[in-house]
């Protein structure tokens, strides 16, 4: 990974809500209908078994993940990294971090959902070990199909 020296990996605390919402909304729901509001992402921050992990550029959010966990399972919920940080290994780096804590927490199942016609991401996630589980026709809000993919942790990738 290429991960600049001074990207810090942080939890997200309640006052990082709103900018996580807005990165949400612009980066990842943009034409499915923003779910991931402030509120939403500030109760992920406030949730026992979810975890809000950021990745900072000195006072800049440039890449958050929000994954929870429950009953061995762990699910990502949402995955961003801003424009001017991508194509460096920083999501790489963020997945990595979150299934480090799940295996810690003794979690091995991870999945998530993505946007079935988002070749990249579905590339992205392939690249981490992540298999096709099955598409979800009307999935998202909008009605678009979302793909979901799973990895199991105990397979290295």
């Amino acid at each position: 990974m290429n991960i600049d020296r001074d990207i810090t990996i942080d939890l997200a605390t309640l006052a990082d809500a709103s900018e996580i919402a807005l990165m949400s909304r612009d980066y990842i729901e943009a034409g499915l209908g923003w779910s991931w509001t402030a509120s939403r992402v500030g109760e992920s921050v406030k949730d026992p078994e979810t975890v809000v992990s950021l990745a900072k550029a000195g006072h800049t959010i440039a890449g958050f993940a929000i994954m929870r966990f429950g009953q061995g399972r762990a699910h990502l919920n949402l995955l961003a990294v801003r424009p001017a940080y991508r194509d460096q290994g920083l999501g790489s780096y963020l997945i990595r971090w979150l299934e480090e804590t799940a295996r810690t927490a003794g979690t091995f199942a991870v999945s998530l959902e993505l946007v079935a016609s988002n070749a990249s991401a579905r590339r992205f996630y392939e690249g981490l070990g992540y298999q096709r589980v099955t598409r979800i026709p009307g999935y998202y809000r909008n009605n678009t199909a979302a793909l979901r993919m799973a990895r199991d942790l105990r397979i290295d990738a």
